[in-house]
């Protein structure tokens, strides 16, 4: 599968909830463009000269709604929209020695590449792990991880491996800055000073220079929260290919039952619905596969839920507006379901 390919039109960006209704139209500013997926045609065979077609979605601005994900043509229900894979991950603290550090697919401790207390599932992963484990084994991260778990915190951990990333060079300092940031208090920013300092320490005792660290500075820590705390999704494997994706969506969300966490590009764009018409799914590792959950106009807003569409409006709506900041205007919410 060849990666996301992003084309940046706008300097600023938003992640509102809209409506299905909403209709895709030409006249409405395209902000990227993608790559990133192999489209069967509708007579269900291949060339074999076709390679990877651009997924058949397009995201785009709407006067009323902000930025949005729309479909270019019929989506079959069951149909693999695209498929994506994360900008930075990280494994739950209680999985860590489960799944594979760099993929969190569950590992066979038999076959597993070990490495300074961490596991791989293959050795393509230990290489690719490079990006950030060769600056992150470097320093002592019991402070750190201890905080996190006392606290029961899981995104600071993302801030660490993309900080590693950033100072190995493999990423740039602001590559999270189109995501929609959360609200944050003056209270919940200075709840964060803790753990913007002993990220800062680990990496200072580890002799990283100030020239590797200049971008670490408080600021950068707090924007980094604030875009993850509304864009990462859990990552919970499924046993096996799933049949039924109904079931799927509705499946517990409960942290216990993650393997661990992800930021993506393509998918934090889609907007929330109670019923959506699009889940996101997870087989054996962080690579995201968008799966249609009904069939799909030509047109149509492309919507996921974002917590757990089993719960009760009221549950729901108290979550959403806690946790995303927003109140859900869906049909099902509209009608008290």
């Amino acid at each position: 599968m060849s990666p996301l390919a992003f084309v940046l039109t706008l300097s600023c960006y938003r992640r509102w909830p809209s409506r299905f209704s909403t209709p895709y139209s030409h006249n409405l500013l395209v902000l990227f463009s993608s790559t990133a997926t192999t489209i069967t045609p509708p007579n269900g065979k291949e060339s074999p000269s076709s390679g990877p077609a651009p997924p058949p979605i397009r995201v785009a601005l709407t006067e009323s709604t902000g930025r949005a994900v729309f479909a270019t043509r019929r989506i079959g229900a069951g149909d693999t929209i695209h498929t994506a894979k994360p900008i930075v991950s990280h494994p739950s603290l209680s999985a860590i020695t489960t799944v594979c550090y760099f993929c969190l697919k569950k590992i066979n401790a038999v076959t597993a590449s070990q490495s300074q207390g961490v596991s791989f599932c293959s050795e393509n992963c230990k290489e690719s792990s490079k990006v950030f484990y060769d600056v992150e084994k470097k320093a002592d991260w019991l402070a750190f991880d201890d905080y996190c778990r006392t606290q029961g915190l899981k995104y600071p951990l993302l801030v660490k491996r993309l900080a590693c990333m950033v100072i190995s060079g493999a990423a740039p300092a602001g590559i999270l800055d189109i995501l929609q940031p959360a609200n944050l208090t003056q209270g919940m920013i200075l709840k964060m000073e803790e753990g913007f300092h002993l990220l800062r320490n680990a990496l200072v005792k580890a002799n990283i220079g100030d020239e590797h660290m200049s971008f670490l500075a408080k600021q950068w820590y707090t924007d980094v929260l604030a875009r993850i705390r509304i864009n990462a999704f859990r990552i919970e494997l499924a046993a096996g290919v799933y049949e039924d994706l109904l079931s799927l969506a509705s499946a517990s969300i409960e942290a216990e039952a993650a393997v661990g966490n992800a930021i993506y590009m393509l998918p934090s764009f889609y907007n929330h619905d109670c019923d959506p018409n699009t889940h996101i799914v997870w087989i054996e590792n962080a690579d995201a596969k968008l799966k249609a959950l009904r069939d799909i106009d030509e047109g149509e807003e492309l919507r996921i839920c974002y917590i757990d569409a089993s719960m009760s409006c009221d549950a729901r709506e108290s979550l959403l507006s806690q946790g995303f900041g927003f109140k859900c205007n869906c049909l099902r919410c509209m009608s008290g379901d």
